[in-house]
């Protein structure tokens, strides 16, 4: 009988503790943002924002593509982890697997090292093209 006092105790408890608490916020007015958004033509959610210039558009296309092909690369790498890790022992897969993680780590240097230059590059030439 204790047992099940406890148990019961207990199970109130905390399905007291589970129950959602009320939010003492007060709403917000859809129609006060909606009367803002004319305000807003041009700007983004970090602010305004201006017209980017050739160079910087080019910097910002590279680097996503350079940071596509770096997932790219890592999911290739964790896949020949996997590889590895389920061959069983079998000299074929575990070379398989350690040709994929060594190509793979060889890419991401390739990416990173193409990143780091393509950075240089564009920002000295923002640097000499603003002055």
């Amino acid at each position: 009988m204790k047992a099940f006092l406890k148990t019961c105790y207990y199970s109130t408890a905390a399905g007291l503790l589970s129950l959602p608490s009320a939010a003492l916020a007060a709403g917000e007015n859809p129609f006060d943002r909606a009367k803002n958004l004319t305000n807003q033509v041009g700007s983004t959610a970090f602010g305004s924002q201006q017209q980017a210039d050739l160079p910087t558009m080019i910097g910002r296309i590279i680097n996503i593509a350079l940071g596509f092909i770096g997932i790219l690369l890592l999911v290739y790498l964790v896949y020949g982890g996997f590889l590895w890790m389920t061959s069983g022992g079998s000299d074929e897969g575990v070379k398989k697997a350690q040709t994929m993680i060594k190509n793979a780590v060889i890419g991401l240097v390739i990416v990173v090292a193409a990143f780091a230059i393509s950075n240089f590059v564009l920002l000295s030439l923002v640097n000499v093209t603003t002055g």
